[in-house]
C-alpha cells in the first residue's frame, strides 16, 4: 500500500485550496506514516488543526473511521487562509496511482 513509485495525482480542488508546500508536506507525512508502519488502510484522511505556529501547521492522519489516528506537524511559514474551515483531505491508494482529493464531507457542507 502507498508505494511511492506510483503516480501521485492531486485534484484541481486541492491545488486551488492548498499551497504547494502544504501538498508536499502531506505527501511527506504519508511517507513518514508508511516508514513508521502506521498505514493500515488504503484510504487516509488528513484533518487540519486550527492551531498553528508561525512556521508549523498540524494535521491529524485518520484511518478506519478514526480508529487509527496520529497528529503530525508540517513545516510551513506561508499564508494560512485554508485553516479553520474544517477541511479534510483524503488520499486513496489505487492500483497505479495515489490520489489526493477533498473529502466528500466537505463537498456536502457546501450544499
Amino acid at each position: 500500500m502507498f508505494e511511492f513509485t506510483k503516480k501521485r495525482r492531486v485534484t484541481d480542488e486541492v491545488k486551488e485550496l492548498l499551497p504547494q508546500p502544504v501538498i508536499e508536506g502531506l505527501w511527506d507525512t504519508l511517507k513518514q506514516m508508511k516508514a513508521d508502519k502506521l498505514v493500515v488502510s488504503p484510504v487516509i484522511a488528513f484533518v487540519f488543526s486550527d492551531d498553528y505556529t508561525e512556521d508549523t501547521i498540524y494535521v491529524m492522519g485518520l484511518q478506519n473511521s478514526g480508529a487509527v489516528a496520529k497528529e503530525y506537524d508540517i513545516s510551513y511559514d506561508g499564508q494560512k487562509h485554508f485553516l479553520g474551515k474544517g477541511t479534510i483531505i483524503v488520499v486513496k491508494d489505487k492500483p497505479k496511482t495515489m490520489t489526493m482529493s477533498i473529502s466528500e464531507l466537505n463537498e456536502q457542507s457546501k450544499e
